[in-house]
């Protein structure tokens, strides 16, 4: 629904424009607020943030059509406003033209020009606002998507490429932030958001260092994939450096003096990796799936605060270049066998 502001010391007028416009009204397509002078229009629009057109007469008391106008750009540069007035001189109509209105209509009015002027200002006035969206949008984009993506996005053979489906070897890491929850039941929702955002970022920063990439952010946790040379060897040591940039971090203020620790899974070996998700829906996540990422997942989970969790497997591959113990045999969901797995120190 269109809402126009119209500005006149004439009251008969408020009464014409709810008359010829009354279908319009009735349908929800516009909604009209009245204003008596220029001062009074000021504040019907900080009352309406949302306007979309301004309809004006020039001779007004207290505050007249023209220096409304001035204003108006001043505090609302995307605001159109109309002209409406029976001074319909070229000195007028230049004047109001060189401070921003977008159309003039002279008194009487024609009601019917009136209304094409009105959706010709409207569909302006749309034009404005999703442009300001996609620009809006693609500044978001480019937060979070590197710019070599985003040209690749542009290339035909981006559909086809994306879509593409293959078994890798690599490594998938969990990293959760320890009785975060509990924390989040009492703080304020501003201090819960700053501090996930702070561990979060330290960590993200860690698992970028060793070329690792961001697969998802779950709830008060990352899940992180390794890829290339050793993987594994680079995912333990984001693991361990993003441990202890957690433990140094000092308190927030307003954080009830909670101190964040972290437990951590990690799992190599073969995953799917392609695009999972809803095609109807037009949700789709390029990501890994598999007994490796489950596994890593249920490593996270064990793990106490502080500690990096691995199965033998990954001991065996590693135990020459990092410090572990180990922790025993364990029962692990949809595994037939018991899993050893081991703590790694540094």
């Amino acid at each position: 629904m269109a809402k126009i502001l119209v500005v006149d010391d004439e009251t008969d007028l408020e009464v014409l424009i709810k008359q010829k416009f009354r279908k319009q009204i009735r349908e929800q397509e516009y909604e009209f607020f009245f204003a008596i002078n220029g001062l009074d229009a000021l504040l019907k629009v900080a009352e309406q943030p949302d306007l979309d057109i301004v309809l004006s007469d020039i001779n007004m008391p207290e505050m007249d059509g023209l220096t409304l106008l001035s204003k108006l750009n001043e505090i609302k540069p995307l605001l159109r406003s109309v002209m409406v007035s029976a001074y319909g001189d070229m000195d007028n109509i230049r004047t109001a033209m060189n401070r921003g209105a977008f159309d003039f209509i002279t008194k009487p009015i024609n009601f019917e020009d009136l209304s094409i002027t009105m959706e010709k200002t409207l569909k302006h006035t749309r034009q404005i606002k999703e442009t300001l969206q996609a620009v809006k949008e693609n500044n978001i984009l480019k937060m979070y998507v590197d710019e070599n993506v985003l040209n690749f996005m542009g290339n035909r053979e981006f559909e086809t490429t994306i879509m593409a489906n293959e078994t890798i070897n690599a490594t998938v890491l969990f990293i959760d932030v320890c009785g975060f929850t509990k924390i989040s039941e009492t703080a304020p929702a501003d201090t819960v958001v700053k501090m996930i955002n702070t561990y979060f970022d330290v960590m993200v920063k860690e698992i970028m260092s060793q070329d690792g990439f961001i697969d998802k952010f779950i709830g008060d946790a990352i899940m992180a994939v390794f890829k290339g040379d050793f993987h594994l060897d680079r995912a333990i040591d984001a693991a361990l450096a993003s441990r202890k940039k957690i433990n140094s971090l000092p308190d927030l203020d307003g954080t009830q003096q909670f101190r964040p620790k972290v437990s951590i899974g990690i799992k190599s070996g073969e995953m799917i990796s392609g695009n999972i998700g809803s095609a109807s829906l037009k949700r789709l996540d390029y990501t890994v799936i598999g007994d490796t990422v489950n596994t890593a997942a249920r490593l996270q989970d064990i793990a106490k605060e502080n500690q990096i969790i691995i199965c033998e497997a990954c001991y065996t591959k590693v135990k020459e270049a990092f410090n572990c113990e180990k922790i025993g045999s364990i029962s692990l969901k949809n595994k037939s066998e018991p899993v050893t797995i081991y703590n790694v120190i540094d």
